[in-house]
């Protein structure tokens, strides 16, 4: 493998850059790589950029951050309807933000980026049908939650009526008059539940562990509201601001540290979940686990909705699906017109199916084979000039995905740089280093409340979360600039 180089810039070289994915991460990559003026390809599988948000639809969808803060930095939104904006309003937006800037002529739809073969020169990107592009480097922008996990469970191909994931929502279903049943109790299965179940049908929610519930009110923007954030200068940055030290300062700092922050949201969720009068119905939705172990769910309706005559809710365990329904683990056989499966991603496949492998023949999956790791959240070990967005160790913990996203890109952004002004022949992160960074990290784990025991998504393979256990501020720290001496070669 080529070694690192410290001459000032008499190697510099033109560089052509592989983005995967044409989601947040993948647009906001490719702005700063169009405004640095580098060579780049956006590839994206589908027929239209949006990602996570052009792949779900289904009905309740919305973003649990507020919407001025879940906004890219250089491009405010003064439009937003909602505090909590709905889906294919945050998939116009990133719309919006594509023709504005010009981006759609960068991307290559229907292109699905299989394999990526290293040559000791450059990757050599692949299709399924052969070799598509040569690059000096590729950015993985696909996401975290873009496999849908279908439940492991005898039947699931056997019922009889519409059956589909939540991230493939069927829209043809005429769902007025159906006896429709929904499986999971994530955030998505709440916004499922809270929706339909405002709207009248008749509604089964089956859920094996209940998760609580914080009472954050969504509302809708007045004309004046939004006329003021429009006309004002510098307000909707404003709001954003507010947010992000908000968000930053509250529940960030709670998941990873006891204090008052921890025991305010754990006061806050118990009360909100009291509020349920019936007490059966009370006990069957009171989680077993600490607050904020799983990704807090934000609702100041599902409460409501959930007491409503035309909603029943199961907790138990799905054991088998039958064409008439659902047959839990307490032995009850609960029917069905429609089955609605909220049952989550595989949150730790990241890019993969793709396969990646270096010219000695190092595949990603051997580096994998344990658990995915990354260095510095951004790079793969062993892996020349490959970087990610929303790698392994990200903060995604009720956090702006954005906020992440313009953290990391940045910090590619120099490491591109790097490579572009011959500072760096080649940028492959060393295991030693991955390895020392990883220890670092689990080693301040216990304090976090992922570690109280709870099984969430957060958990890798070998029980141990895969998410950042420090502040936000520090991992802008942590992703300050490249030090070459990580690197092979470097200093």
């Amino acid at each position: 493998m080529r070694d690192t180089d410290h001459s000032s810039g008499s190697n510099a070289r033109a560089l052509r850059v592989a983005v995967i994915g044409s989601g947040m991460s993948g647009l906001l990559m490719g702005k700063k790589l169009r405004d640095a003026g580098i060579d780049f390809q956006i590839y994206e599988k589908a027929d239209e950029v949006g990602g996570t948000w052009r792949e779900n639809t289904y009905p309740g969808l919305s973003c649990d951050v507020p919407a001025h803060y879940y906004s890219y930095n250089f491009e405010p939104n003064t439009d937003w309807r909602y505090r909590f904006a709905r889906g294919g309003e945050i998939h116009d937006y990133l719309k919006q933000v594509a023709d504005k800037y010009g981006l759609r002529r960068f991307v290559r739809f229907g292109c699905e980026i299989t394999r990526a073969r290293h040559d000791g020169l450059r990757w050599h990107l692949e299709d399924s049908e052969g070799e598509v592009d040569q690059v000096d480097a590729i950015v993985a922008a696909t996401g975290v939650l873009h496999h849908p996990r279908w439940p492991d469970v005898p039947g699931v191909d056997e019922f009889a009526g519409p059956c589909f994931h939540s991230a493939r929502w069927d829209h043809s279903v005429d769902l007025r008059g159906k006896r429709i049943a929904v499986v999971g109790a994530g955030s998505t299965a709440v916004q499922i539940v809270t929706r339909l179940g405002s709207e009248g049908h008749d509604l089964l929610s089956i859920q094996r562990t209940p998760q609580w519930i914080f009472p954050m009110p969504d509302r809708s923007y007045s004309r004046p509201e939004k006329w003021l954030v429009e006309r004002v200068p510098g307000l909707s940055r404003l709001i954003h601001r507010v947010y992000e030290f908000g968000f930053e300062r509250f529940f960030a700092q709670a998941v990873i540290t006891p204090g008052w922050q921890r025991s305010l949201v754990d006061r806050i969720v118990r009360w909100n979940l009291g509020r349920i009068r019936d007490a059966a119905l009370r006990e069957r939705l009171a989680p077993p686990d600490s607050p904020m172990c799983k990704r807090l769910i934000m609702s100041g309706q599902y409460y409501h909705v959930v007491q409503q005559d035309n909603v029943d809710v199961v907790r138990a365990a799905v054991t088998q699906i039958r064409p008439e329904g659902v047959v839990t683990d307490d032995g009850q056989l609960h029917e069905a017109d429609v089955l609605v499966l909220a049952t989550g991603f595989h949150a730790h496949d990241y890019m993969r199916p793709m396969e990646l492998e270096t010219a000695e023949g190092l595949t990603l999956s051997e580096v994998w084979s344990q658990r995915p790791r990354a260095h510095r959240t951004v790079g793969v070990p062993g892996m020349p000039d490959f970087f990610m967005v929303q790698g392994p160790r990200s903060p995604v913990g009720n956090f702006s995905l954005i906020s992440i996203g313009d953290t990391q890109t940045d910090y590619i952004m120099r490491c591109l740089s790097l490579l572009r002004d011959g500072r760096a022949r080649s940028l492959v992160p060393r295991d030693d280093v991955a390895d020392q960074l990883e220890r670092d990290m689990n080693e301040q784990m216990p304090d976090t409340v992922w570690m109280s025991g709870c099984n969430s998504w957060y958990i890798g393979p070998d029980g141990l979360p895969d998410s950042w256990p420090s502040t936000p501020a520090r991992f802008r720290e942590h992703l300050a600039q490249p030090r070459l001496e990580e690197f092979r070669g470097g200093a």
